[in-house]
């Protein structure tokens, strides 16, 4: 029952330290607060820009378009080829008519350009084969070994369209490996300024209540009788900051889901935000309470003598 007791008072001076010091506590909770904003932004930035690449990619595949006057034997050939290397999962063919269609129906609102493919007389479309990989790093290796019967000159190959998709791939993915690297630099940066800025804010608290433990080192008090309101009124500071970080998240992200969701594509931040709280959860509170606790712990350590 006493340490019960003991808990309770350590928790109870604790919050009388934060209260007391309410203008120093109130600037550890701003500048904490921004910093678990910045994080949960930076967290929720990166699934999206992860989700839009991974849309690209399920959408990247290698497309052999041939010439109009390729015979149905060479497209066989190549297909065949294809079909037996080890890196390729699906090839599916599209006749010259089949692509006609496709042509028709893409522009079916388009009256000139349909009017011009009917003044052709004929079809100026080619067949082609969409080459699917078993794995995205295998497509260049699909493309060079086009690229191989391209420069045959009997395989009927007019061209193949990989290369051109693999440059946006590849900027994307430079772009996510980039703001990765910004948003690391700056969440450790405004961490190390929230670390400081809680420390001196705990320092204050003990230079305060330095008579205060001045009596209690008299009376005996245990080490972390002493400590422990200091450390949970570091606590205190992530604790507050948040949940300020998480109820301005809700409307914020709810305000912004549809337009993010059309920048995006299919990633809508309030459905990401719902579907994932536990995680955002764990982030915000846990990158907070860690911060307090540690900043409390430094200033306890460098300026507690007990």
């Amino acid at each position: 029952m006493s340490t019960w007791v003991n808990v309770k008072r350590v928790a109870r001076y604790g919050l009388i330290g934060f209260v007391r010091n309410g203008f120093v506590s109130l600037a550890a909770v701003l500048i904490m607060t921004i910093t678990l904003f910045v994080a949960a932004g930076l967290l929720i930035l990166g699934a999206a820009l992860s989700s839009t690449l991974q849309q690209l990619t399920e959408k990247v595949d290698v497309t052999v378009y041939f010439t109009t006057n390729a015979s149905e034997e060479q497209v066989r050939e190549v297909r065949g080829s294809l079909e037996a290397l080890s890196e390729v999962a699906v090839v599916t063919y599209i006749s010259r008519e089949e692509a006609l269609a496709i042509f028709r129906e893409r522009h079916k609102n388009d009256q000139l350009t349909l009017q011009a493919l009917d003044e052709l007389g004929e079809n100026p479309l080619g067949a082609s084969l969409e080459i699917r990989a078993k794995e995205t790093s295998q497509y260049e290796s699909i493309a060079r070994s086009l690229e191989a019967m391209q420069e045959g000159g009997e395989s009927g190959i007019d061209k193949v369209n990989f290369f051109q998709n693999k440059t946006a791939i590849d900027r994307l993915t430079n772009i996510i490996e980039t703001s990765g690297r910004l948003g690391i630099a700056i969440s450790l940066v405004l961490g190390l300024a929230t670390v400081l800025i809680a420390f001196n804010t705990v320092r204050l608290a003990i230079y305060t209540a330095r008579d205060e433990i001045g009596v209690m080192n008299l009376v005996g008090a245990s080490r972390w009788y002493v400590r422990g309101p200091f450390m949970i009124t570091g606590v205190l500071y992530g604790l507050i900051s948040g949940l300020i970080v998480l109820l301005l998240l809700y409307p914020l992200t709810l305000w912004i889901g549809p337009g993010s969701e059309r920048f995006f594509g299919s990633f809508n931040v309030f459905s990401y935000f719902i579907s994932s709280f536990p995680l955002v959860f764990l982030v915000v509170m846990g990158s907070g309470i860690g911060l307090g606790a540690l900043s409390s712990y430094l200033a306890v350590r460098r300026y507690l003598h007990t």
